[in-house]
């Protein structure tokens, strides 16, 4: 008798909860036997009548809807903001790749670069490049480029060591090596 009775209570307390945010909603909104009834116009009908149930409880224990915190914002807690372009996000803003270029072969990127032809001087090779300008410039190893610097320059080849501003790659340098007669299959 006594587990039939705490039954009974926990069934009552469980639809007490489960109908409590409803309630709010209820008042809020006309019964639809109001509005049958302002549609039958002149009939005589029998007014329904809805049961009521008790206002819901809010956190602060008054009376009402419950209603959604007002201001949120985001703490990333060093997480990285999901709506930033990880396109744009390795390029800063002293890069020179985004505004204005300097002149010269300071300018210009390695892709940008064509080895013509190699010398020897007196302290090793110097380098005859062609830039997309269609200008020819002299280069020794150690000169800067826009993404790079000229690490070593050989009697066939040239290899440039660029800087990668990919911000999922975990690189930041690698070896780019610019020949001076390509072959078939190197043009491909």
């Amino acid at each position: 008798m006594l587990s039939t009775l705490r039954l009974a209570s926990l069934t009552v307390a469980l639809a007490l909860v489960v109908a409590s945010p409803y309630a709010a909603y209820a008042q809020s909104k006309p019964s639809t036997a109001a509005k049958a009834e302002s549609t039958a116009g002149s009939k005589a009908a029998a007014p329904v009548q809805t049961p009521q149930a008790a206002p819901a409880q809010t956190a602060n224990g008054t009376g009402g809807p419950q209603l959604e915190p007002q201001g949120y914002s985001y703490d990333p807690a060093g997480r990285r903001d999901p709506f930033v372009s990880l396109l744009r996000r390795g390029a800063d803003p002293q890069n020179p790749t985004s505004g204005s270029r300097p002149s010269g072969l300071a300018g210009l990127e390695t892709n940008e670069l064509t080895l013509k032809g190699t010398v020897t001087s007196q302290g090793g090779f110097v380098g005859i490049l062609q830039g997309a300008d269609n200008k020819t410039y002299i280069v020794k190893p150690g000169d800067k480029l826009l993404d790079g610097r000229i690490r070593t320059i050989s009697q066939d080849s040239m290899v440039i060591t660029q800087q990668v501003n990919d911000p999922l790659s975990l690189d930041k340098e690698r070896e780019v090596r610019k020949m001076l007669r390509q072959t078939t299959e190197e043009a491909k």
